[in-house]
């Protein structure tokens, strides 16, 4: 069976099992970021991301904003982990006839991400590729307080589903290549006597990455799409399908619904939150929505 015809989802569902890991690999393959032990206080988020030309961003698009989006991809999941990222590696592969001036103004888009956010650019690699193009693969490893970090698989039925910000658009406005990751929100979300159940990024698409986390958490789910927070000028199909949103997915309990806007409106009064439904058991039928970005399928 060839990956077009398997799809992302099932060829991770048959390759995620048989992984190994070892005593200090606390969150395994399947999150935003991989979890393991450090100390008493803190455990390290490790997390990998890729960027690829025709994929990720056109030939044409600035150096820069490339770089930018490369660290914060990986930094959007670092914050739906509820955590802080510290240092980076990043690999390069390029065809040589491309202009040094480019990856020169590249690295700036990374050293510019990463210095807003105090994260060392502490090494990587370079190759070369046989053919035209580009390539860039990351890594990001960061810290979260031992036993704070938020997973996708711990929400459960009746807790409420909520988005930061808005939603659809971002291939057509830039913001897919021009957006801030939610590592403050996040921050604020795990303490201030509150901790979402589930967490994640939404990179994919809502009607990607939502039954993503209801699935993981053993749920269905229902959603308000009159809720929807929308970008102005976007369609309700839109905010589920275009992806590159980098805004947080979350649940929290019902009982701190009050809480939450309360923190919100101190804390970060600039980024709205708005409920869009629930998690319900497992069984329900799953509203049909359309589906955001899934790699091999066309």
């Amino acid at each position: 069976m060839k990956l077009d015809e398997l799809g992302e989802n099932a060829f991770l569902r048959q390759l995620l099992p048989g992984l190994p890991g070892n005593e200090e690999l606390l969150v395994g393959p399947g999150d935003d970021c991989a979890v393991v032990t450090r100390d008493e206080h803190w455990d390290t988020l490790l997390k990998t991301d890729a960027l690829v030309e025709g994929v990720h961003f056109l030939r044409d698009t600035d150096p820069y904003l490339i770089g930018r989006k490369a660290l914060g991809r990986a930094f959007s999941d670092i914050a739906a982990m509820g955590g802080d990222p510290e240092h980076a590696l990043v690999t390069i592969l390029v065809h040589p006839s491309r202009q040094v001036e480019s990856l020169l103004r590249l690295y700036e888009g990374l050293s510019s991400m990463a210095a807003a956010y105090e994260v060392s650019l502490a090494g990587g690699e370079t190759s070369s590729l046989p053919f035209d193009g580009l390539a860039l693969s990351v890594t990001v490893t960061g810290r979260v307080l031992h036993g704070r970090v938020v997973l996708r698989s711990t929400g459960k039925p009746g807790d409420l589903l909520c988005v930061t910000g808005r939603l659809g658009g971002s291939l057509v406005s830039g913001r897919h290549l021009d957006f801030t990751p939610r590592l403050r929100e996040a921050r604020i979300l795990c303490s201030n006597g509150l901790l979402p159940t589930a967490m994640m990024d939404l990179s994919d698409g809502l009607g990607t990455d939502l039954p993503r986390l209801a699935e993981a958490s053993g749920c269905s789910y229902k959603l308000n799409l009159e809720s929807l927070p929308l970008h102005p000028g976007c369609t309700i199909e839109q905010a589920l399908g275009d992806g590159e949103d980098y805004e947080l997915l979350f649940t929290i309990d019902p009982e701190f619904e009050d809480h939450l806007f309360r923190v919100q409106g101190l804390f970060f009064p600039e980024t709205p939150v708005t409920v869009i439904g629930r998690l319900v058991p497992r069984g329900s039928v799953a509203p049909s929505i359309p589906t955001g970005w899934q790699h091999f399928q066309a």
